[in-house]
């Protein structure tokens, strides 16, 4: 329900109105498996429902296994993060708008990996969107 109102407000913005695919950050599957859900999923869903959008949650790998963000500092979390993003299918985003979205944003370090990963493909163009950020 969230993710619907959010959208609705986000789709009458100019910045996000060509936005084509929504793609929630990714879970690693032993961690989805062990919750039962991906919470940014569950988010991204009613944005992509209310944005007229796709939602993907199959382009965007969690290829590793990382321990918990939780207490550790800025450049902790950027190596905890980096290089555990790939690509699935780049043709399915290619010249595409794509809206990443995440439950929390504390440093930005998993959205700047996940985004640095879509990015890499041609004529991908990428705005985040969050439920909510937290200050150390």
């Amino acid at each position: 329900m969230l993710g619907e109102l959010y959208g609705k407000d986000l789709k009458s913005a100019d910045l996000f109105s060509s936005v084509d695919i929504v793609i929630p950050v990714p879970l690693h599957w032993k961690k989805q498996k062990k919750r039962g859900f991906n919470q940014s999923e569950m988010f991204g869903r009613g944005l992509a429902k209310s944005m007229n959008a796709k939602l993907d949650t199959k382009s965007l790998i969690r290829k590793v296994d990382t321990p918990t963000q939780t207490k550790k500092s800025r450049e902790q979390r950027w190596e905890n993060v980096r290089n555990v993003f790939e690509l699935e299918n780049k043709e399915q985003i290619e010249g595409k708008h794509i809206l990443l979205v995440d439950d929390v944003i504390t440093t930005g370090a998993t959205m700047e990996a996940s985004a640095n990963t879509l990015l890499a493909v041609p004529g991908v163009k990428v705005s985040v969107a969050t439920i909510a950020f937290a200050s150390k």
